[in-house]
């Protein structure tokens, strides 16, 4: 990939003075990482190429180096000429394995009112929080956290940094965990890769459907929390139990044949637009024009608009997320930095 550097000072131009507001980094929490993206004075919407995608890498990219770490920025093209970029920080270990802990921080649909809040810049402000929990940490096994760029055009930061990888530094790495819309929905669910295989490149043939660091991940929850929050989604035709599709940026890391996770909050109980499959996140009624409980759908399927969907809407901004869930935004987004923090303490090299 590309160096981003060139492009560095046209970005710095573009920051407003919310996006860099906080100089001490000790006063920031992940509400405040997040207030910085999406809030009233904050960066907004993210589309893949545009300057205020450009801006948040830059803006992601101060925080670490605020934190004391050494990110770096890694362009790519993509579509119509534009360029997207990925920023990806190491924390170092007692071992050269890696695991990479990964989030997209695009946005889409800014047509609809999004602003891309719940999908995807809490994941960045999880990212951003817990590599501040961790840098300072004796880990046993080296953390790479990646900030994706281009996404929701085709995961195209992903699929861009896997392309690069030789098949030493594949060897070398554990695995992958992904964070999508990981807050917001009505439950936290952990995800690994599919066991029918995603449609991979034709170099990328070594697929893993291995879910071996979901049940790790599942087993840590259990440690982590009184009352857990995380669980495996029930099983629905097309998803056995626990299983993703090649939805977001884990699906490259699969194709290479490495383990993955994939972190979500939404609802796979709600009989949605096109079934079971997670693309309704709540049953809130503010999301539907009128939902019946006890079908777990819609009222009428012939004539609903909203479908209990907050990704790519009009509710996926914070003026509407804070109003309609209240402490779940903050709750959720904690619970997954304890969750992730906790599994790379515990990590041990030589474990399964």
């Amino acid at each position: 990939m590309q160096s981003f550097k060139p492009y560095l000072a046209c970005a710095f131009l573009l920051c407003n003075a919310s996006a860099l507001a906080h100089p001490a980094i000790a006063s920031h929490s992940a509400m405040d990482y997040l207030m910085d993206i999406v809030g009233e004075k904050g960066i907004g919407a993210r589309v893949a190429g545009s300057a205020q995608e450009m801006q948040t890498a830059v803006y992601i990219e101060k925080q670490w180096l605020n934190q004391g770490l050494t990110p770096h920025i890694a362009s790519f093209d993509i579509k119509n000429g534009k360029r997207s970029a990925n920023v990806i920080v190491d924390i170092k270990g007692q071992s050269d394995k890696i695991l990479i802990i990964g989030g997209h921080f695009d946005s889409t649909a800014p047509e609809t009112g999004s602003l891309g809040a719940a999908d995807n810049a809490t994941s960045s402000a999880i990212l951003l929080a817990l590599s501040d929990k961790l840098r300072s940490q004796n880990l046993a096994i080296t953390v790479r956290l990646i900030a994706f760029g281009a996404e929701e055009v085709g995961l195209l930061g992903s699929k861009a940094y896997v392309a690069q990888l030789s098949s030493q530094e594949i060897a070398n790495i554990v695995g992958m965990i992904n964070l999508d819309g990981a807050v917001g929905g009505d439950h936290l669910y952990i995800h690994s890769a599919h066991t029918e295989p995603y449609k991979c490149p034709a170099s990328k043939q070594a697929y893993s459907s291995d879910a071996s660091l979901r049940d790790a991940m599942l087993l840590q929850a259990h440690n982590s929390f009184e009352i857990n929050p995380f669980s495996l989604h029930p099983e629905y035709p097309g998803y056995p139990q626990g299983e993703a599709g090649g939805w977001s940026d884990h699906a490259p890391f699969a194709c290479a044949g490495l383990p993955v996770v994939d972190l979500e909050a939404t609802n796979f109980s709600i009989n949605g637009q096109e079934g079971y499959d997670g693309y309704s996140q709540s049953t809130h009624a503010a999301l539907w024009d009128c939902f019946s409980e006890k079908g777990m759908t819609a009222c009428n399927r012939d004539t609903e608009k909203k479908w209990g969907k907050i990704w790519h809407t009009e509710f996926d901004r914070l003026d509407q997320l804070l109003p309609l869930f209240g402490q779940r935004i903050e709750t959720q987004m904690q619970q997954n930095i304890k969750l992730l923090s906790d599994f790379v303490g515990a990590y041990q090299v030589n474990s399964k």
